[in-house]
């Protein structure tokens, strides 16, 4: 037998040490990194971006202990210490949020390239994250070298068809990259020699034009090629001219457009073309008209393959003119665009009562129809849009008032031809079609989604189907009025930025998705929109003037306290304070006793009210008291904002005039027996969920607003203003069986599932975080976690009886719990 020296069995020892070390280490990395909330950003305008990561580990119990972030300006650069732009060092903490850049300062148009590596409480170090990188917009307006751009003919704002920019140029040397920069007066779409450029709809966005008109940057390397190139702009209406609400030209009456396209060779030189008065204009293009409310008008007869090709002779085209537009009002994109998402084909074709041919996709979504057909030149077309049918079965529209959703198709002939719109979207589930040729194939139709790209992160199930159903409802919802803005419907016309809708629907909506770039981008807006009084409009972007209303106003506060506790983003929060402040500070100059003036012409919006209300049933709350519960509730916040932001002066004044004020409320709102003037369930509501009333009265008026609950049958009756806090309210004082029952109606039933009288609860924890577990009707000792006692297992904090239940503190990593449940 052979024997083994010493020295080979420690190599052997040492190697077997350093694969397990390694395969140790190995179980912790870098996830999900990203730079200002978006994976490999093109064209920011944020000076100090900030980068966010996740930690992957199957471990139990890992938190983060340490970071260490590294930044240069190409990805061999980053192999060298000597070559670095910026290295934060190794720095002890557990922030993987929001980590703000601290090297020197960034410069326009350069790509930055990054890395993250992080420690863990054991100790461990993972591998550098994947290179990640990001690329600045222009950071100056003196470095847009385009000119704005029209047609030379005016149109006065009257509807007129898409005008058609073109410019034909030669690209003289071999690319090494190229970025284009656009942004217009209305919408746009580029082709450059004959491809569509990016895959956003709606751009330039809607925003508060005159202050803030965002410009977009595109990596359009693989389109200019060496030789002739011809590049198309065809603008549309969109929000800057088109109809919104009962006005049109509400921002301007012409189209205009700013292109700047930079052509990088690989000598290092660089070429530019921008738009200036050399290029040539049409209002001869297919899009014929295109309106948000109304829809589109497409002639295809009048497309026209050749006006991509650089020898096309463009002479009869008109001039443009340049205009000394300011472009100070430039900013750059957050990086949430409007994309296409779920492709939804129809389940039937319905002949209605009236025999008409109708198309039905199953759910209400919001986009377009994109459709196939063969048919002679100059047939017609039509698509009309609806949400439902009426009571008889037939097409019904009258919910969209003065919107006519309509597209109108003339053929182009000569084969099959497939079509989709350009610059209008539609809410509906219901098609009509009229004009369209032979027998109805649905297969030839394809309802397409469109929302701003924001990521789906919560999702929410149950073993009850109604509550999985109301989930669905609820993010549909949110995705068809999440199309750039936040809007309170996407098929009437109307579809506008309200501000109560934004704040009551925030929770929500940051729960199902990340909504951080699209809130901060509607925030933006808000701040710019905002009255230099303090008060505030009723939508935002404010298309309909006029002041604020209570509840509506307080979205200045609301929003983005509640951002912070979602994103614990303080840049935001710093961001807006000024915005938080001046609208409480413009509630307390206007005031009268203490009391808000405030209008709240609004009230508690979709309250309850019976058509016949002899009995006096409807629940109408005062607007007075409305107003001042949110006049302390938005003082309330922004005292928590100046706590968290350091700024003491504020949190004393503001924490000083909160009592004042509550004493105002209960003097004018609530008698000598505690009983509210306006004993509704939103009144109620509003008091306890402000902490309005002193704690001497809050049972009490939990109790009440149970016994009003209860004579409504166990059903809701607040509106806009009482809905999102109602069983917020009800949990927090013991009325959990009333918050199910008003949410299930009727005898709750457990979702539990027993098996062979067991129950098995799992949970996962994503590293870096913690949380605290229920296990309900379960007794601390009978409780095991993969057959162990709770006493034997890694990552629990702590473990306690709660009542009839166990509550455990769990660090990161997956549980199963079993236990036999306690029969009551």
């Amino acid at each position: 037998m052979k024997r083994l020296s010493f020295a080979s069995i420690l190599i052997g020892w040492l190697i077997a040490a350093g694969s397990s070390l390694s395969a140790t280490a190995q179980d912790l990395s870098v996830a999900a990194p990203k730079c200002e909330n978006l994976h490999n950003p093109l064209g920011i305008g944020v000076t100090e971006p900030r980068f966010s990561w996740k930690l992957s580990t199957e471990s139990r119990g890992i938190t983060q202990a340490a970071y260490e972030i590294k930044v240069a300006e190409s990805p061999n650069a980053l192999k060298q210490r000597g070559k670095l732009l910026w290295q934060s060092g190794k720095v002890q903490s557990d922030q993987s949020i929001h980590v703000p850049y601290g090297g020197p300062a960034l410069q326009s148009r350069q790509r930055y390239f990054w890395q993250v590596r992080v420690w863990d409480n054991r100790g461990r170090v993972s591998p550098w994250s994947d290179v990640q990188h990001w690329e600045m917009g222009l950071l100056d307006t003196s470095l847009w070298n385009a000119r704005w751009i029209r047609a030379a003919q005016t149109t006065d704002g009257k509807p007129v068809p898409s005008p058609v920019f073109r410019k034909a140029f030669t690209v003289e040397k071999e690319i090494a990259d190229a970025r284009l920069y656009v942004t217009a007066h209305g919408l746009y779409e580029v082709a450059l020699n004959g491809q569509r450029v990016g895959d956003y709809y709606f751009t330039p966005g809607w925003t508060s034009y005159h202050k803030r008109l965002q410009y977009q940057v595109f990596d359009v390397k693989q389109h200019p090629r060496r030789g002739d190139n011809v590049t198309l702009v065809t603008l549309g209406d969109g929000w800057y001219r088109g109809r919104l609400f009962s006005r049109r030209n509400v921002y301007g009456k012409e189209h205009a457009l700013l292109y700047q396209l930079e052509v990088r060779y690989k000598d290092g030189s660089m070429a530019t073309v921008i738009s200036d008065g050399t290029w040539k204009v049409t209002f001869d293009g297919p899009i014929q008209a295109a309106d948000h409310y109304d829809g589109e008008v497409y002639d295809a007869r009048k497309a026209d393959s050749r006006w991509s090709a650089p020898a096309y002779d463009a002479s009869r085209w008109e001039n443009v003119i340049e205009q000394d537009i300011s472009k100070a009002n430039l900013v750059a994109s957050n990086g949430v665009f409007v994309t296409k998402h779920e492709a939804v084909k129809p389940t039937r074709l319905i002949v209605t009562p009236k025999g008409e041919k109708v198309l039905d996709f199953g759910q209400n979504l919001v986009g377009w129809v994109k459709f196939t057909v063969a048919a002679q030149a100059g047939d017609t077309i039509t698509l009309h849009h609806a949400e439902v049918l009426d009571s008889a079965g037939n097409f019904y529209t009258a919910n969209l008032k003065d919107a006519k959703q309509e597209i109108v198709y003339i053929c182009r002939g000569g084969g099959e031809e497939t079509y989709e719109p350009h610059f209008t979207f539609h809410g509906f589930r219901y098609v009509r079609l009229q004009g369209y040729p032979g027998d109805v194939d649905i297969e030839n139709f394809t309802a397409q989604v469109l929302h701003s790209d924001i990521p789906v992160t919560g999702k929410f199930q149950t073993s009850n189907p109604l509550l999985n159903q109301l989930q669905h409802n609820i993010t549909w919802s949110q995705k068809g009025n999440f199309l750039d803005v936040p809007t309170d419907c996407p098929q009437r016309d109307e579809r506008l930025g309200w501000t109560a809708d934004a704040q009551v629907f925030f929770n929500t909506a940051a729960f199902n998705m990340d909504v951080s770039n699209f809130f901060a981008k509607w925030l933006a807006d808000l701040r710019a929109d905002q009255f230099k009084s303090g008060n505030m409009p009723v939508v935002v972007p404010n298309v309909r003037g006029g002041s604020g209303s209570a509840a509506w106003a307080d979205a200045a506060t609301i929003v983005p306290w509640n951002f912070f506790v979602n994103y614990a983003d303080q840049r935001l929060l710093e961001t807006q304070y000024e915005s938080m402040k001046a609208w409480v500070e413009f509630m307390r100059k206007t005031s009268k006793n203490n009391l808000s003036t405030i209008s709240s012409r609004y009230g508690d919006w979709l309250f309850y009210s019976p058509t016949d209300d002899r009995y006096g049933k409807a629940a109408l709350t005062d607007k007075d008291l409305i107003a001042q519960a949110f006049y302390i509730y938005s003082t309330t916040l922004v005292a928590k904002a100046a706590e968290r932001l350091g700024k003491e002066s504020d949190y004393r004044v503001y924490q000083q005039l909160l009592p004042t004020l509550k004493q105002a409320f209960m003097d004018e709102f609530v008698t000598a027996n505690g009983r509210l003037v306006s004993p509704t369930q939103t009144a109620y509501v509003l008091a306890l969920h402000f902490d309005i009333l002193p704690e001497e009265l809050r049972e009490q008026a939990a109790r009440r607003l149970v016994e009003n609950i209860e004579s409504y049958d166990y059903h809701l009756t607040t509106g806009f203003v009482g809905t999102p806090y109602l069983n917020h309210v009800l949990t927090r004082f013991g009325y959990t069986d009333v918050a199910y029952k008003l949410l299930l109606y009727g005898d709750i039933h457990t979702a539990w599932q027993y098996t062979a009288d067991r129950m098995e609860v799992s949970v996962t924890i994503p590293p870096n975080t913690s949380a605290t577990v229920l296990l309900p009707q379960a007794t601390l000792a009978d409780v095991q976690e993969s057959n162990q006692p709770l006493t034997a297992i890694k990552g629990l904090k702590d473990a306690a009886q709660s009542g009839d239940a166990v509550k455990l503190k769990l660090g990161s990593g997956t549980y199963t719990f079993v236990y036999k449940p306690n029969k009551k």
